[in-house]
Order: structure tokens, then sequence, then C-alpha cells
């Protein structure tokens, strides 16, 4: 018995260790001198924060569960190449390994700030700021994100983008439970003036894409979208509109995929298109009330849309 009671003891330390291994702080600049340098190294374990410091910071391909936080005014002014011509710079691009990641604190001025390259989940990005971006977070294909308490200001388009907050898939998947909360989207959307048009953008979007053949999305389901403000207008609403909450399924015509999803308690009030749907009927399958402005639904029970976020 001593000798197992010895044996626990160990064990316990070893994974006390291990959990504190896991869970230490490194400084950019500091113990590295990039963000994508200290990813990399085999020293940043999962679980570890990444603090970076006052100043411009060029961001980083995310392949481990690691936290990146910024202080003192920390900004993303520049980033991996993205591919796309039209596209200059990107923020972080969350790739395999980087589910549970969290993105805090920082400032992003780059074009695509937040997005997955794969299908990621139980991703948080909190109380950043994003200013001019043509995409700010893009969440495709994954699950259980949390996106909360962050300010978006001044959107633009590019023959595409023009959106604060995107959850979408287009590889046939299911797109669940994410909460997009108390965030405040405003400003002008700025349209390039050789933009193709034909599109709107928009503040936050739930998205099954089946363009060109795509597979679009088995089910978007069970997300919530509450207690945000989004007031955008236009710079050119004749080439390219701006909307400010948009359910989508680019089948348009029926609603088995988008559904069971909760949009209540937003301030849409600065924004003259409020609410969009594709197809209308999607308002039958999905809890969208007591939104300030053009308020679609019945009143529905506070219960209907959890509890908000934090």
């Amino acid at each position: 018995m001593k000798r197992l009671l010895a044996n626990c003891v160990v064990t316990a330390l070893v994974l006390i260790m291990s959990a504190t291994a896991n869970a230490a702080t490194w400084d950019v600049p500091g113990d590295f001198s990039t963000i994508q340098e200290a990813i990399d190294s085999p020293s940043v374990l999962p679980g570890a924060t990444i603090l970076v410091g006052p100043g411009n910071h060029f961001g980083a391909l995310v392949d481990k569960e690691v936290e990146i936080k910024g202080e003192g005014g920390a900004v993303i002014n520049d980033g991996p190449p993205h591919g796309h011509p039209n596209i200059d710079n990107q923020g972080f691009r969350l790739l395999a390994g980087s589910d549970g990641a969290t993105i805090s604190h920082l400032d992003f001025t780059v074009d695509l700030a937040i997005m997955n390259g794969e299908a990621i989940n139980d991703v948080t990005v909190d109380h950043c700021t994003f200013t001019n971006a043509v995409q700010a977070v893009s969440n495709w294909r994954g699950s259980g994100w949390q996106i909360s308490h962050n300010v978006i200001t001044d959107l633009r388009t590019i023959c595409g983008g023009g959106i604060g907050i995107l959850i979408a898939d287009f590889s046939g998947g299911v797109v669940e439970n994410n909460v997009v909360s108390h965030n405040k989207i405003t400003g002008t959307l700025h349209v390039d003036p050789d933009d193709c048009g034909g599109y709107s953008g928009t503040g936050i979007v739930l998205y099954a894409d089946f363009r060109w053949g795509g597979a679009g999305a088995k089910e978007i389901k069970n997300n919530r979208v509450v207690k945000n403000k989004v007031s955008l207008v236009s710079d050119n609403a004749e080439l390219v509109d701006v909307v400010a909450f948009e359910l989508t399924d680019t089948r348009d015509t029926t609603a088995d995929v988008v559904f069971d999803n909760a949009i209540g308690f937003n301030d849409f009030r600065g924004t003259t298109n409020q609410i969009s749907l594709t197809p209308t009927i999607l308002d039958e399958v999905n809890a969208i009330s007591r939104n300030l402005g053009n308020n679609r639904g019945h009143g529905l029970h506070p219960g209907a849309f959890g509890p908000g976020g934090n």
C-alpha cells in the first residue's frame, strides 16, 4: 500500500509539473522576436500564453492551442500572405492543431484579421479591435467559437468581403454552438471603386455556401447571436449595400440547413437594411426576436436566446 501511495504522489507531481509547463507565459518581444517564432518553438507547448507587447507585429500561422494576448496597444499590422490577388495580408490563420486557441486584446489593421484554414473548434476571440478589414473574424466550418466584446470599426470590399463576423460552411459539415455576443460593429463600408458589385456587405452573417456546386453545409444550427450592436452605412450603396445581420442558404429554396439559431437582443438601428433572410422562410425555423430596429418575431421568451455570453 505504501508503494502504491508513493506512486500516486509521484504521478500527481508529474501531472502538476506538466500542467505548469503547458501554462507557461512567453513574451514577444523578449523571449521571441515574433509571434510565429514563439508558436514554432518546441518550448511553447499547447496551453501556453504568448504575451504580445506594444507596437506593430506580424501575424502568424497558428497550429497550437495557445493564447495570444496583446498588452499595451499591441497591433497586428501585417502577416502571412493569403494567396488571393486582392488580399494584401492576413493576421492569424488557424490551422490543424489550433483547436481551443484564444486571441485577445489585440488591434488589427490587416485585410483578413482572423480566419481558420481548417475546421477548427472552440476558438475564443475577445476584446480585440479591427479597423477597416475586408473580413474581421471568419469562422469557416468551426463549432464552439466564442466571439465577444470586440470592436469592429469600418469595413471594406474588394469584389467580396465587407464582413464583420462570419460563421459559415462550404464543405457539407455541421457548424454549431458558436456564440457571437457583445460586439460593436460600426462605421462605413468602404466600397472599392472598381468593385464588381452584386452582393451586400454585412455586420454578422451565418452562411451556407452552395455556390459553384459546392457542398454547402449539412447543418448550421444552435448558434447564438445576442447583444451585439451593428451600425453600418455603405459609401456606395448602389454598387454594394450593407446589411446588419444575415442568414443565408445560397440555394434560396429550403430551410433544412440553417435552423434553430437564436438572434436576439441586438441593436441594429444604425443600419438601414437590418435583417436579411435567404430564403425568407428562415424566420420560421430560427428564433429572431427582441432586436432593436426591425424586430422580427413575436417577443419570444428571453430563455430562447440563452445567457447571452459574458
